[in-house]
């Protein structure tokens, strides 16, 4: 029989975990698309010595499992600062600084093909006529370039949001403090296995659905043609 006391009992403990994973998202997303966005800026660069290691970076990074970075990030890493360093012991990173680290890491080779094809969507005759109103390259692209191609790109950016928030659910395999974490240390403590799991799906799916609808909302305002 169900016993739904191990939702009551544990919402603080769920509280916490999901406040935790709402955080996470909205750093990654902040953080990831500022360097996104520098990545997408070196790989449109026409210099090969700034375009070259945005590109190996982007390749990379879309070609690795998340989970894996995330346990490299959290086994090698230490031991790589212990090394570099020269220290006597490992460095403790801790799961929470470290999936920060490896989702702003990670998420930003997302961001910067989405933020890669903004800056191509913008007409080049814009650009020619910032350069012929005087604007250097660097005002060129923020005033006229990168609003324009966020304008253009936010709804893709806002469903890599999503899968951000998805995705996030990987923490736990570090123990760490999310909201997937708390599901399953209460799952496994009452040995309520089928309702904590069949509660995550449903507020996993809740959040989704909510927010594509909001994008969907925002797609048919942006539309010209309404």
């Amino acid at each position: 029989m169900i016993d739904f006391s191990s939702l009551t009992q544990g919402a603080d403990f769920l509280l916490d975990g999901l406040r935790y994973t709402l955080e996470l998202t909205v750093i990654t997303a902040i953080l990831g698309g500022i360097f996104g966005t520098l990545l997408a800026l070196m790989r449109l660069s026409t210099k090969r010595w700034v375009r070259l290691p945005a590109e190996l970076y982007i390749n990379t990074m879309r070609s690795i499992p998340l989970v894996l970075v995330l346990f490299w990030f959290f086994l090698l890493m230490p031991e790589v600062l212990q090394v570099i360093f020269h220290l006597p012991h490992p460095v403790m990173i801790g799961a929470d600084m470290t999936a920060i680290i490896t989702f702003v890491l990670f998420e930003a080779a997302y961001f910067a093909e989405i933020m890669r094809a903004g800056i191509q969507s913008v007409k080049k005759g814009q650009v020619w006529a910032a350069y012929g109103l005087g604007l250097s390259y660097a005002q060129t692209m923020r005033y006229v370039v990168l609003p324009q191609a966020v304008r253009h790109m936010l709804p893709v950016l806002l469903t890599q949001t999503i899968i951000l928030f998805q995705d996030t659910s990987l923490v736990y395999v570090i123990s760490g403090n999310d909201f997937m974490g708390s599901i399953t240390k209460i799952a496994q403590r009452d040995g309520q296995l089928v309702l904590m799991y069949g509660f995550a799906a449903v507020c996993y799916l809740s959040v989704s659905l909510s927010l594509s609808m909001l994008i969907r909302r925002l797609q048919f305002k942006m539309n010209p043609a309404h």
